[in-house]
């Protein structure tokens, strides 16, 4: 009895560490690799690094991804195929079987790596988790460990060579030779914690926490703190329909007050373009133009002076060339279609009569 008590211990003590521990998402999930080796995708292609397998390190092992050679860049991923809570990301390089130091042949191929966690396909868009900027061919490990508590669908490994100049250590080519790409975390969306058996607070948005401590991404509409837990005081408005909305205080005045400071504005904008035709602006416009305007009295005594000249310039007469006569010879009259005279006025020259139409 004592026997059978000792080896159930004893096999619960082995069980625990297993269930208290992260899953590995990424076991032979679809991947997809930007330059395949020619030739070679069925022994050497991108689900090489996802498929548990990593005991030989050789890249010719049948163990590994290879990619195309003397490439600018290089990229690899692996889909998820949900948003899950990440935990950390394990990768493991190729040592072709030899000392892992500044000897080997590959070490200078991963410096200046990076790692991404996202949503979609582009790297941009997601979490960058890992850039190298201060490895050396003696100092970069093997295999790395990257802690990366995001969520997300595709981890992506990415490396380029395209920015001029490199540390000499740098290789002249990028790669994304991989032997084994592990990424841990929780297999279940909602859930947190070591063992992944911690539900996220009710109230997370989209039921998302952070998974070490259990802090909400995001909360529901209406609630507010780390985990959700604080229910934000509403302003119920009723609607047409005789049902009610809930707005928050903290849009629904903001909002009110922009739109009372713009009416405010448009209604001073109005007045100020009023002023331009108020009776004291005129005056002041009329008053700054000096000869703007003439006394009527002015520009009738005017007409009248020059009444005797009207429509004949500065001559003396009006079709009629340099003489005093138009087919009179010297005579000072003209002769008129049906009668009377219409003397011009007083000129320095003899009197001459204009025919009256």
């Amino acid at each position: 009895m004592k026997t059978s008590a000792v080896l159930l211990v004893s096999l619960l003590g082995i069980l625990i560490p297993i269930v208290l521990a992260y899953e590995n998402l990424a076991l032979n999930k679809p991947t997809w690799q930007q330059y395949p080796y020619p030739g070679r995708e069925m022994d050497l292609g991108a689900d090489k690094a996802v498929d548990g397998r990593f005991t030989n390190l050789s890249v010719w092992g049948g163990e590994c991804v290879v990619s195309a050679n003397d490439q600018s860049t290089a990229e690899w991923r692996v889909d998820l195929e949900a948003i899950l809570s990440v935990h950390h990301i394990f990768i493991q390089y190729p040592t072709d079987k030899k000392p892992w130091d500044e000897n080997n042949f590959f070490t200078r191929f991963f410096l200046g790596f990076s790692v991404y966690i996202s949503n979609t396909t582009n790297k941009e868009d997601g979490v960058l988790c890992f850039r190298d900027t201060n490895y050396t061919r003696a100092t970069i490990p093997n295999p790395v460990n990257i802690t990366c508590p995001y969520h997300g669908r595709y981890v992506i490994y990415y490396n380029n060579r395209t920015h001029l100049p490199y540390p000499s250590e740098y290789s002249t080519f990028a790669d994304s030779d991989l032997c084994e790409v592990e990424v841990y975390g929780c297999p279940t969306p909602g859930f947190y914690g070591e063992s992944c058996s911690m539900q996220c607070p009710k109230n997370c948005q989209e039921g998302r926490c952070h998974i070490l401590d259990g802090t909400c991404l995001g909360c529901l509409s209406g609630y507010i703190d780390q985990i959700c837990d604080k229910k934000v005081e509403l302003l119920y408005i009723t609607n047409p329909d005789g049902n009610q909305c809930a707005a928050f205080y903290g849009v629904l005045v903001p909002f009110i007050f922009i739109v009372l400071c713009n009416i405010g504005c448009a209604i001073r904008l109005i007045r100020n373009r009023d002023v331009c035709n108020h009776p004291n602006q005129r005056k002041k416009t009329e008053a700054s133009v000096p000869n703007a305007t003439y006394d009527h009295i002015e520009i009738n005594s005017q007409a009248e002076e020059n009444s005797g000249y009207q429509e004949l310039g500065n001559s003396d007469n009006r079709e009629l060339g340099n003489s005093d006569n138009r087919e009179q010879g010297n005579s000072d009259y003209l002769e008129l279609e049906n009668s009377g005279y219409l003397e011009l006025g007083e000129m320095s020259k003899p009197a001459v009569y204009e025919k009256l139409k």
